[in-house]
């Protein structure tokens, strides 16, 4: 019974040819999925390394008007987008990295192992078939010079006969004749020994050629082949291995901007608009009634009124923000004397690093020439000098302000100037005899002095605030820095002051523990019948 790769070797023995061609396909069709699977490592590559550089564009930058934007839900939730899209750039460069180092880089290397192979099988199988060629020719060659040396026996043996049967022809000559025909027999006999020796060697050579060594490099093909194949089949399978493996991170990946999404809170940002840009201002009072009966009188006090408001508009400095409601003054105060602070505390770092590097000089001064420290020394020092003179003014607008926010008098300061500006404009208009006088209205003045004063003297005998709500924490925070007071998640606590615009709120744990908190960290439950509840914006 015949093996398998007997069998092979009998349907293609003849296709030696077809075969070499069909592995060379083969080893082509590899390395061109090769070359598809790394095509497509660079593409995950590319498109992982747009998706970060997306996400690195979004991103919120330090020191940017952006931080502000980001107490809003809708934004939070935007950069935790932007954070799971970094994430799900990051399975995409897995992939690409699993599919170069798993498909490429082995398939590269298998490819060439093959082709070494293959050329060693197919350089068998050319030396077989030029062996098996070269017997032939030898057993042609010995049965061919058989073939003449028999017909050269023949011919002497029939000269042979032919001098014996001559009577006329010497003994001598049949005798020479004889030995000649002899010779030629034996030469025949050694030729036909001859063939039959290449003849048994070639038919020993064909069988071993036709049974032995062709079947056995055909079936190395055949297992060459075999492998081949089922590389291909491998690497296919670990080509969806690898993005399946992702799929569950990819899948967490768009859960959390799922979960984003769901973050956002569009009452809790509205009220993040109210907290930032509620004025702080009462509302305003009715309006008075203006007696148009008198011309002259209105035109007069007409005139003076706006000379007045014209005198406060070029006075006023748009410096301190007086020009803002209180709250947002604050804020622009803060902010400024925050950047100040800052520009103080680098020029201090600079004098510091100078002053260092002047000493080393002193010590060392192959190094550097000290008093080539002096002038930019010097240039610091006026810098600091005019940046804390900066601070001081700021520092005591921020106090004013600051101040008339806790006084929370029935009207804002700008408000009192204008008052007393009116006052005094109205009173250097017209006398109540309608003639003008130069004097203003000491009487006026001293009324709004004395109201300042017993709203002073009150102040000062105010009394612990009383409970105007209260709120829950919707999540944990120390309250590590002075006037703040730490709080747990859930946790109930009481309400004394609302936030004025600075984004914290003043709450009461018990009679004596009480401080600030973020206004977004609680949900206010306020109490619109207590005292200094407010019911506007």
């Amino acid at each position: 019974m015949l093996t398998f790769g007997l069998m092979f070797f009998c349907l293609l023995q003849d296709q030696f040819d077809n075969l070499e061609k069909h592995t060379q396909w083969g080893i082509e069709f590899l390395e061109r999925y090769t070359k598809f699977v790394k095509e497509r490592s660079e593409i995950e590559l590319s498109y992982a390394k747009q998706i970060r550089n997306l996400s690195k564009k979004y991103q919120l930058k330090k020191n940017s008007k952006e931080e502000e934007e980001f107490k809003y839900s809708t934004c939070r939730a935007f950069l935790m987008t932007l954070n799971e899209l970094n994430d799900y750039a990051g399975q995409h460069e897995v992939i690409a990295e699993n599919l170069s180092t798993q498909i490429t880089a082995e398939l590269s290397r298998y490819t060439q192992e093959l082709k070494a192979e293959r050329k060693s099988h197919f350089h068998d199988g050319r030396r077989a078939q030029q062996y098996i060629e070269n017997s032939w020719k030898q057993l042609e060659s010995s049965k061919r010079r058989f073939e003449r040396d028999c017909k050269e026996a023949d011919r002497a043996q029939h000269y042979f006969d032919k001098m014996d049967a001559d009577i006329n022809v010497t003994k001598a000559d049949v005798e020479k004749a004889k030995q000649q025909a002899q010779m030629r027999h034996q030469v025949a006999e050694d030729s036909k020994n001859e063939y039959l020796t290449y003849l048994q060697k070639f038919n020993k050579d064909q069988h071993e050629h036709y049974y032995t060594l062709i079947p056995h490099i055909f079936q190395r093909i055949q297992e060459m082949e075999e492998r081949r194949v089922g590389r291909v089949r491998e690497s296919m399978r670990v080509y969806t291995e690898v993005e399946r493996k992702v799929l569950p991170i990819v899948s967490k990946c768009l859960d959390g901007m799922t979960k984003a999404a769901e973050s956002i809170e569009p009452k809790m940002d509205s009220k993040q608009v109210v907290e930032s840009y509620k004025s702080g201002f009462e509302p305003p009072g009715d309006v008075e009634f203006e007696d148009y009966s008198v011309s002259m009188k209105r035109a007069v006090s007409f005139i003076a009124i706006t000379e007045c408001l014209q005198w406060l508009f070029y006075t006023t400095s748009q410096e301190d923000y007086s020009h803002l409601p209180p709250e947002q003054r604050r804020k622009k105060l803060q902010a400024k004397l925050n950047d100040i602070n800052k520009d103080i505390q680098k020029e201090m770092d600079q004098r510091d690093a100078l002053t260092k590097m002047k000493d080393v000089y002193i010590k060392n001064p192959h190094l550097g020439d000290p008093d080539s420290i002096d002038p930019r020394l010097e240039e610091i020092t006026q810098s600091l000098e005019k940046l804390q003179l900066e601070a001081h003014k700021f520092e005591g607008w921020l106090t004013e302000v600051e101040r008339k926010l806790l006084e929370k008098g029935s009207e804002s300061q700008r408000t009192q100037i204008n008052l007393v500006c009116f006052t005094y404009c109205m009173s250097s208009a017209h006398s109540p005899d309608g003639s003008y006088t130069e004097d203003p209205s000491t009487e006026t003045t001293m009324q709004f002095k004395s109201r300042s004063t017993e709203f002073d003297d009150e102040f000062d005998d105010e009394e612990p605030l009383p409970t105007i709500g209260t709120c829950k924490a919707l999540y944990p925070f120390e309250g590590q820095n002075e006037g703040t007071i730490s709080m747990a998640e859930s946790e109930m606590l009481y309400v004394i002051e609302e936030d004025k615009g600075d984004g914290w709120t003043r709450v009461r744990r018990n009679e004596d523990e009480e401080g600030y908190v973020p206004t977004s960290y609680i949900k206010l439950f306020l109490d619109m019948n207590a005292k200094g509840a407010k019911t506007y914006i």
